[in-house]
């Protein structure tokens, strides 16, 4: 692999205030929502602790420990789901983006975001429908009868979240198509090989 994400927003002011404006705001919850996963992973990592000394110990098992797992799933599954997208984190087959050059390269980026931008619309509506189901028949796990809505709802929000984090990406590859000598603004920056070397030599000089 010979390119790596980096963070999504330049930083050279421009003419595109609202980009920057939606693409910082967009950010702000994109952490917070990864924070969230972030906490229940740990939180999760210490109820597995506690369920295997439990269990081995002290012949105490954590009540609803299987259930627990179940519901957190979709939280460290969805939530960072924007985030990744926003650092271009996901796998991509960029063999033919990359030989493009100029507008051609930001038409097949812009290509690239309206086709999933349409599919997680869809799962959106799905998702929600999905929720509603669980809402209205009260669906529960087997062991403790948790109720598994507010686990279903995730799946809607964070889908919702990166479908907004794709419409603030769609609209910088247009302005990059309309302008492709701009900076890029609200769309994941790629660096070379080259680049990523010459930068983690700037920040250990920089820690030096």
């Amino acid at each position: 692999m010979d390119r790596q994400p980096a963070n999504t927003t330049a930083q050279a002011s421009d003419d595109a205030p609202t980009l920057r404006f939606f693409d910082r705001w967009i950010g702000h919850v994109e952490d917070w929502f990864t924070l969230a996963a972030a906490i229940c992973i740990f939180g999760l990592m210490f109820l597995g602790i506690a369920q295997v000394f439990g269990r081995q110990l002290f012949d105490v098992p954590v009540p609803g420990y299987i259930d627990f797992v179940e519901l957190s799933m979709a939280t460290f599954a969805f939530l960072g789901i924007a985030y990744c997208q926003r650092e271009g984190g996901h796998v991509r087959m960029d063999l033919f983006v990359k030989m493009a050059k100029g507008r051609s390269h930001w038409l097949m980026e812009l290509f690239s975001t309206l086709l999933p931008l349409a599919l997680v619309g869809v799962l959106i509506y799905y998702g929600w429908d999905h929720f509603m189901r669980a809402y209205d028949s009260g669906d529960s796990t087997i062991d403790m009868e948790l109720v598994v809505w507010p686990s279903k709802l995730l799946v809607p929000v964070s889908f919702g979240l990166l479908f907004l984090r794709l419409l603030v990406q769609a609209a910088g590859y247009l302005r990059l198509v309309q302008h492709p000598d701009r900076e890029p603004v609200g769309v994941p920056r790629m660096l070379t090989v080259e680049d990523l070397a010459r930068r983690e030599i700037e920040e250990s000089i920089g820690e030096v």
